[in-house]
């Protein structure tokens, strides 16, 4: 599948990218999707939630009263979760949410992301672009050449570029990754996904082992 490649103003370079159709153009998986989206989100949580249950209460374990003769409820202990400052019954404990997926399955994943997007015409490709240092000003430039302002946007670079990274990381709609950070999640996330002609290999080969 041929594609034009840009340049950093939205206009062609006269060149064209070919992009695999064993990437993207596939049949798109969507339950291998929903697995692998389910697994990014899980490993984003920490899971070290906690409450301090009725053994783990610092407090007195005397008899709050007698047993017999108050006409209330019998009590043993003011750690009891009836008592206020007592401890919590059934609280929350620390939990590993992490999930287990197979290389083959994310791969297919991540293909089946990858040809949603190029059905939507939701990717393009641009010529591999550096900043001198890193400036906010000149990546928005660079936004609303390709049309992308005020667009949820994912950048994929071939190598990392700090200049370039930098110079995107305070713009809250986009996102600049490497080809080798590429996931589910991110490319259905982004509006648009920008591909730069140097990932275009690492992407086909990482996907196509």
């Amino acid at each position: 599948m041929k594609v034009a490649v840009l340049d950093i103003n939205g206009k062609e370079t006269g060149r064209k990218a070919d992009l695999s159709d064993a990437v993207f153009k596939i049949e798109p998986n969507t339950h291998a999707i929903y697995l692998d989206v389910k697994q990014y989100r899980a490993h984003q949580r920490q899971g070290t939630h906690k409450s301090k249950e009725r053994a783990e209460i610092s407090g007195s374990t005397r008899k709050i009263k007698k047993q017999k003769g108050t006409g209330t409820a019998r009590a043993g202990s003011i750690k009891s979760p009836i008592f206020r400052g007592g401890g919590r019954i059934f609280g929350p404990r620390p939990k590993d949410y992490s999930l287990k997926l197979n290389k083959n399955l994310k791969r297919l994943a991540r293909k089946s992301a990858l040809s949603i997007k190029q059905q939507e015409n939701a990717i393009m490709v641009v010529e591999d672009f550096n900043f001198e240092t890193p400036k906010t000003k000149d990546f928005i430039n660079v936004l609303k050449g390709l049309g992308l302002e005020n667009k949820k946007s994912l950048f994929v670079l071939g190598d990392t570029n700090n200049n370039v990274y930098l110079s995107s990381r305070n713009l809250e709609g986009s996102e600049v990754v490497t080809n080798s950070e590429l996931s589910t999640y991110k490319i259905l996330n982004a509006n648009n996904i920008v591909l730069l002609e140097g990932s275009l290999e690492g992407i086909e080969a990482n996907l196509n082992k």
